[in-house]
């Protein structure tokens, strides 16, 4: 059990800027072990968020990411056949369950709602994890606590949670940071200066304008460290942009020339 724990501990800070009372609305939230919900857009430190939380409550982190083939076995665990026989491999959820980790389901979304209901008995005041095909009933550790994460802006009738999930859940918006604080993330993270950084921000806020006018998403923080990583590598700023800004956006012309037309006012 300790090298499990050891295994998942996260040894270095990870670098996050907060941009409200998120980390305070967090640490309550964990010392009364509530389950929560993070909900933001794609690429904007939700994650980063869950591992800077787990690092500064000193707790290991099981993260898995959802996807639309994950089954309740690929969470809770499964018997597995060896050359000694038989045996049960626990799932991410049960280890974390049993270790007292922060067990953090990215993108819960992706995931078939018969697979999700299996994390319900966890959030209320049972706080335990059937293994049905093991016979054991987990009790999960003091120090658990799980947290899941999803892109309110991709819901739709086939892929949400059901009310049933979502009112076990505490729930913290995030959103793209202010646009002082996302230039300080971009500088830190990707090394341009901070000059740069500022005019990667002003063009992400251009096409973050267009959503939902012929862009399904904006430009991500995330997508913010990509450019600047290659111009801190020396690429000429309009190629990185292209690269990283633009073309992974959208494959319409006139789309892209009109995100081009604002990697060009800047830069």
């Amino acid at each position: 059990m300790s090298d499990l724990m050891e295994q998942h501990l996260i040894r270095e800070e990870p670098y996050y800027r907060p941009v409200g009372d998120e980390v305070a609305l967090f640490e309550a939230a964990y010392a009364a072990r509530m389950p929560m919900m993070l909900k933001g857009p794609t690429g904007c430190g939700k994650s980063r968020f869950v591992e800077y939380m787990a690092w500064r409550l000193r707790r290991p982190l099981v993260t898995v990411a959802c996807h639309e083939d994950m089954t309740a076995s690929d969470l809770v665990g499964r018997f597995l056949l060896d050359a000694q026989g038989t045996r049960w491999q626990d799932g991410p959820l049960t280890v974390a369950a049993r270790i007292g980790a922060i067990c953090y389901l990215d993108e819960v979304v992706e995931a078939r709602q018969d697979t999700t209901v299996v994390i319900h008995p966890l959030t209320d005041h049972r706080r335990v994890l059937p293994l049905e095909k093991k016979g054991e009933l987990v009790q999960a550790h003091p120090d658990f606590q799980l947290v899941i994460s999803y892109n309110p802006g991709y819901q739709s009738l086939m892929k949400d949670l059901k009310q049933s999930t979502k009112q076990r859940f505490g729930a913290l918006d995030f959103g793209y940071p202010p646009a002082e604080a996302e230039a300080e993330i971009v500088a830190h993270e990707s090394g341009v200066d901070p000059e740069t950084a500022a005019k990667l921000v002003q063009v992400a806020h251009r096409a973050r304008n267009l959503k939902g006018h012929g862009l399904d998403e904006g430009i991500s923080t995330r997508l913010l460290v990509y450019a600047g990583q290659l111009i801190a590598k020396g690429i000429e700023p309009r190629k990185a942009c292209a690269m990283t800004l633009v073309r992974p956006l959208t494959d319409d012309p006139d789309m892209r020339d009109a995100l081009d037309a604002a990697v060009a006012t800047y830069f």
